[in-house]
């Protein structure tokens, strides 16, 4: 008898483009460039991309363009949270120290600040005009394309 394995990961058609943005920016002054630059409408969702059970989140702004039925992410990649610190017992002088833990949407890319998730299934898009546009804002530092097939954890992008 034959044995047949039927892979999840074999349905999955990869039909977005993955941009990196490097800049020091809040998400809500990168959404307003992006907007201003590119003629769009990003908004932020009202719930935040929680991970690891709530222990980390990142803000998430979302965008269709009807016309050439593509939407449009940017997608926060670092969260700081401020947690307490370990102290032991018996210490003369109680010291409450807070730590501040970052946590990475990709933590194969720690040191981007923010993605740009384009997906369209109908055409195809012009991704150098797109990282030449968001080049062209000074607060950006650089944008690049990132080869999906590099990505470990591809199933954080999956919302």
């Amino acid at each position: 008898m034959a044995l047949h394995k039927l892979l999840v990961d074999d349905f999955y058609d990869e039909t977005y483009v993955l941009i990196a943005v490097h800049c020091n920016l809040e998400d809500y002054r990168l959404a307003y460039l992006v907007n201003k630059y590119f003629g769009i409408n990003l908004t932020r969702n009202a719930k935040d991309l929680d991970l690891n059970y709530t222990s980390s989140s990142y803000a998430i702004y979302d965008w269709y363009d009807a016309e050439k039925q593509a939407q449009w992410n940017l997608i926060a990649n670092i969260c700081r949270r401020e947690e307490e610190g370990i102290s032991s017992s018996g210490v003369l002088f109680n010291d409450d120290k807070k730590i501040t833990k970052t946590y990475n949407l990709l933590p194969e890319l720690k040191q981007v600040d923010f993605f740009i998730k384009i997906t369209n299934d109908t055409q195809q898009l012009n991704e150098k005009l797109i990282i030449s546009k968001l080049q062209s804002i000074p607060q950006i530092v650089t944008s690049y394309t990132v080869d999906l097939k590099t990505l470990k954890s591809t199933d954080h992008l999956i919302f």
